[in-house]
């Protein structure tokens, strides 16, 4: 059946006088496709530009600005319960030394 239609598609275009291995034409579906899709392409540049500058300044503007320094917690007897020390001594890696 598809054979049948490859011929007959073959016979029709050689009945027509086009040639055998003509590709068939590319369809557009807008005249100014091209057109559009450069438009469209600097629109998104240029908005990503201007994204790229404004995170940037954003970024600098709240990094630069200091932030407040709190109190440090009273020290709760509940927060550190040490049923055995550690094999590096009495405190952790991590915690300031008490002694």
């Amino acid at each position: 059946m598809a054979m049948a239609m490859v011929r007959s598609s073959l016979l029709r275009a050689a009945v027509r006088g086009r040639p055998r291995s003509a590709a068939p034409p590319r369809r557009n579906f807008a005249s100014s496709s091209h057109h559009d899709d450069e438009y469209e392409t600097a629109k998104w540049e240029k908005i990503t530009y201007l994204g790229i500058a404004t995170c940037t300044a954003l970024a600098v503007y709240h990094l630069s600005k200091g932030h407040p320094h709190h109190e440090e917690p009273p020290p709760y007897p509940y927060l550190h319960i040490r049923n055995k020390e550690f094999p590096w001594g009495p405190d952790g890696l991590f915690e300031k030394k008490h002694h």
